[in-house]
């Protein structure tokens, strides 16, 4: 089985077909899938989804696209929300400098009670960087400097120094479809080096399909074909590869629990 590590399931583009479009994901093998917070006013629904099967687990957090749209976090507001029983990471949260929609001041100070968040619960810290490698690297060395938490840099597709000093800190990569697009050979460069015990896979659906389904709707069922191509990057069978980063998934989200059927 196979994890989508970060997906977006409450999106309005799932509301028409969202049951199938779960349905077909574990009919393709994928196991589990998280459905990602990117608004904080949306938490409810997204819990709700969540909810809808045992084999779907959520986050909580506000994407630093949506800081300036939403109230401030504050450190309680995650903490209490964290107590749920669905939700197994903290985020996505991060620094985006490349679209900029928030002032990057507001990003880093919300990044930070994120991170806060992560270090109290000892619950994955769910990372969105774009081009923000310097101060993402420096913000998270500092931050584990004042106490530890778990970390994954999702849909990973930065720099190989960003790379490598998540992997020094312990952190985890996740990987989208960006791995199958054409102009990514720098990015596969990149994760040939990487130990295959920090990576994950995702789709970030309903965005970046991935080659042969570029174009289309992404949706958790095309994390296969994300696998195939990270497989054969490292010289591994799928079977392989996905018993490995399924491990990692279930070692980093440790509050998720690998389904054993309904009598399990």
């Amino acid at each position: 089985m196979l994890v989508d590590s970060h997906c977006h399931l409450d999106f309005d583009s799932f509301d028409e077909d969202r049951s199938e479009t779960i349905q077909r994901a574990f009919d393709a093998g994928v196991g589990t899938l998280v459905t990602i917070c990117t608004h904080y006013s949306k938490f409810k629904k997204i819990t709700a989804i969540a909810e809808l099967d045992p084999r779907i687990y959520c986050s909580v957090g506000i994407h630093p696209h949506q800081i300036e749209e939403e109230e401030t976090i504050k450190l309680d507001n995650l903490l209490e929300a964290a107590i749920h029983p669905k939700v197994i990471g903290i985020g996505e949260t991060g620094l985006d400098y490349f679209y900029d929609q928030s002032p990057r001041e507001d990003q880093q100070i919300s990044f930070r009670t994120h991170i806060a968040a992560a270090r109290e619960t000892q619950l994955p810290l769910i990372v969105h960087t774009r081009d923000a490698d310097d101060d993402m690297a420096a913000i998270l060395s500092e931050e584990m400097q004042m106490g530890a938490f778990p970390c994954v840099l999702h849909c990973f597709s930065s720099g190989r120094a960003l790379a490598e000093t998540a992997v020094k800190l312990g952190f985890y990569l996740s990987l989208s479809g960006i791995l199958t697009f054409k102009n990514a050979e720098e990015l596969r460069e990149i994760i040939r080096d990487i130990p295959v015990d920090r990576l994950l896979v995702e789709t970030d659906s309903p965005y970046l399909a991935p080659i042969p389904n570029r174009g289309k709707r992404n949706e958790p069922s095309f994390v296969v074909h994300t696998a195939e191509k990270a497989a054969n990057i490292k010289g591994l069978d799928i079977p392989s590869f996905a018993k490995i980063t399924t491990e990692n998934f279930f070692r980093l989200f440790s509050k998720a629990k690998p389904y054993l059927g309904p009598n399990g």
